[in-house]
């Protein structure tokens, strides 16, 4: 009788999604729940893995401090998009898979016994393309922020405005710097978090407006692509130059700190950034946070009156150029130059002033009502 040898099953190279993930920096495979236990950070490159947003208020928020508000904020669909999906089905899978209604969360928590308002975006839900739910909830949060004067720290993580939605979407970067500006006019901290990816229009609008902007290691944040920025002024640029890391040697960011450290900076940071108090006598100016600020719409203001000359101003005219008649000449042009103007400088400096070289008008007026001598007297 033959011997029956068990048979093996070959290796498999895919793994279960559910129960390992693999590196994407040193390509180790890491054990979810093991992973979940560090913070999703590598344990041996250090790589930060993007967080969901109940992952991300629960690593900064003291336990069951959070309370949501909007919740029910959900995007409609005012174009009738359709591209290899519609529109509204893309939403209804994004939200099957993440168990949020849109790409971002607000609400009110604590950080060591700290009240805030917090506002967190997650990268699942559609990239975390920001729409108008989004940006309704980041202005929401900065309006209850300013309100009820607390600190507002803002968690970014998103490819940019969602094409879906068309200017709908686009509106949002002026209305998000618009509430962050009187945010900053009113004397309250708004501390930026920018995570892994922040681009797009979520870069160009309220993330870098931070009164103190932190990052994360290694997090990709820039406006347009490596290949597109190349392209643009076509020049080669610097490797990683959109990492977290180059653009903090380079004086674009505060700090790059490491997710383990991060709830402390935060903490540490709202312990010196207080809101300002209300001076009596004042009305509703307060006290300013004393921090170097950037004011976007300043800057563009007069970055346009560098750029755009401005229009020569028309000449004088009597109003006879409607009438068919000549227009008149210059003010400068008909006045006659006084034969002494070049002899004595002084007139030039002060048009009241009598010149040396020529008689006083009243000693000549009385000189010639003498007559000479041998004359007779006339009246």
């Amino acid at each position: 009788m033959p011997i029956k040898l068990p048979s093996f099953r070959p290796r498999r190279d895919a793994y279960p999604p559910d129960l390992w993930t693999k590196c994407p920096s040193c390509e180790e495979m890491l054990f979810n729940k093991q992973l979940d236990k560090v913070q999703r950070v590598c344990p041996n490159c250090g790589h930060h893995f993007r967080l969901s947003a109940d992952a991300r208020l629960a690593l900064l928020l003291d336990h069951g401090s959070f309370v949501e508000r909007d919740p029910g904020l959900q995007s409609v669909d005012p174009l009738g998009f359709v591209d290899q999906k519609a529109y509204p089905d893309r939403i209804a899978a994004a939200q099957l898979a993440t168990g949020m209604r849109d790409a971002a969360v607000w609400g009110t928590g604590t950080i060591d016994g700290r009240p805030i308002a917090i506002c967190v975006m997650d990268f699942g839900f559609m990239g975390g393309s920001m729409g108008a739910v989004v940006g309704e909830k980041v202005t929401r949060a900065a309006e209850y922020a300013l309100a009820q004067r607390l600190p507002l720290v803002v968690v970014s993580a998103s490819g940019g405005a969602r094409m879906q939605e068309g200017t709908l979407a686009l509106m949002q970067l002026v209305k998000t710097v618009a509430a962050v500006e009187r945010l900053r006019d009113g004397g309250v901290p708004f501390v930026s978090v920018l995570s892994d990816p922040t681009t797009g229009g979520v870069f160009a609008s309220f993330a870098v407006l931070g009164d103190v902007n932190l990052a994360e290691p290694n997090a990709l944040i820039g406006f347009a692509g490596a290949r597109v920025s190349a392209g643009t002024i076509s020049q080669e640029l610097p490797a990683g130059f959109q990492r977290s890391e180059f653009l903090f040697n380079h004086g674009f960011l505060d700090r790059v700190v490491h997710r383990s450290a991060l709830r402390s900076e935060i903490s540490g940071l709202l312990g010196y950034l207080l809101p300002g108090t209300r001076r009596e006598g004042d009305g509703d100016e307060p006290e300013p946070l004393g921090l170097p600020s950037f004011r976007p719409l300043s800057f563009l203001s007069n970055l346009a009156e560098r750029v755009m000359p401005s229009e020569p101003e028309p000449p004088a005219t009597n109003g006879t150029e409607h009438l068919g008649g000549p227009a008149a000449e210059p003010v400068d042009a008909a006045l006659p130059v006084p034969p002494f103007a070049e002899a004595n400088p002084a007139a030039d400096a002060d048009p009241g002033a009598i010149p040396i070289d020529m008689p006083d008008p009243v000693t000549a007026q009385a000189g010639a009502a003498e007559p000479a001598e041998g004359e007779p007297r006339r009246g």
